[in-house]
């Protein structure tokens, strides 16, 4: 069996038995599979074990993956093995591209916490010093678009620079040692960048374009469980209320969950938004620009409707 035709019925065996786990796709849900990262509402949630709480009297377990950035989540999720979780702006882009089926249920807009870092001693002063350096960035994530926006502003094109395709925990110690000269990231991961590995912010990512996070839904969950999905969107946005009026508790809570140092969490706990509501229009008209910028570079296969996958509660 050729290795492609094995991975497409591992793939599909692995989404019948997450499918099958449920039991019917119509019929009561026993369990509800979260994947989050190191930083975000989902942490505190988790935390918090909100979802736990309300879900207890319905009898509903609350299982939770973590992941180190939105590619792979999208990918499980695709696959049936996570129904609910939070990403940047370009995971779902790169995701509908490939046909995942995946779809919005709530937006967040990021007002801080990700952008590039050089190291304090580099010579690389502007944007337009980025040409020619080795720039990494996990390939498919929010920093993926943040180069690429960061590279027009400049006036740079993708190929002025060489991309290094690295995941959080590997580009750390390559932006460290020197292997890649810039780094795009997020928090907490920005913030170790600044404080534990000699970074200096080159460019925040607000100060180049407008960002949003997401909250993202397996498509089949959201069919079939629209009222189960819409509990879990309000209980995150309530978290996310409490979160902006709480952020000490926040960093703690982010420090207990991820293993990240409390001082480090709490740098990205007060910078960030908190605050998560509908997937508005113009929520959509921003991520449209991201996928139409992202074909018109190549960089996905086909160009994609974002309005298409936009889940609303029917019962609504």
């Amino acid at each position: 069996m050729q290795r492609r035709d094995f991975l497409k019925l591992s793939v599909g065996t692995a989404a019948a038995a997450a499918f099958a786990s449920r039991g019917n796709a119509q019929g009561a849900v026993k369990e509800i599979r979260i994947g989050y990262q190191k930083t975000g509402v989902l942490v505190i949630t988790r935390q918090r074990a909100t979802l736990e709480k309300h879900f207890a009297a319905q009898g509903i377990d609350v299982k939770w993956v973590e992941f180190s950035s939105g590619p792979p989540m999208m990918e499980a999720m695709n696959v049936g093995s996570v129904d609910y979780g939070a990403v940047g702006d370009s995971p779902p882009v790169f995701a509908q591209a490939a046909g995942a089926a995946i779809v919005y249920a709530a937006g967040q807009p990021i007002t801080n916490g990700q952008g590039i870092l050089v190291r304090k001693d580099s010579p690389i002063r502007s944007i337009a010093d980025l040409k020619g350096k080795r720039v990494g960035f996990t390939k498919g994530s929010s920093a993926h678009n943040v180069v690429v926006q960061t590279l027009e502003k400049a006036a740079l094109t993708y190929a002025d620079i060489n991309p290094v395709y690295l995941t959080p925990p590997d580009a750390g110690p390559a932006f460290a040692n020197g292997s890649i000269e810039a780094w795009a990231i997020w928090d907490p991961y920005f913030a170790i960048g600044e404080t534990r590995q000699n970074g200096r912010i080159l460019i925040n990512a607000r100060e180049v374009t407008r960002t949003n996070s997401f909250y993202i839904a397996n498509r089949e969950f959201a069919k079939n469980h629209g009222a189960i999905l819409q509990q879990i969107v309000d209980v995150t946005t309530a978290t996310g209320q409490w979160a902006e009026q709480h952020r000490n508790e926040v960093a703690r809570s982010l420090a207990a969950i991820t293993g990240v140092p409390l001082d480090i969490q709490t740098v990205a706990a007060d910078r960030a938004n908190f605050v998560i509501g509908p997937v508005t229009d113009d929520i959509v008209a921003t991520q449209q620009g991201v996928a139409d910028r992202f074909f018109k570079l190549g960089l996905i296969p086909k160009p994609i409707v974002i309005r298409d996958i936009i889940w609303r509660n029917s019962a609504a």
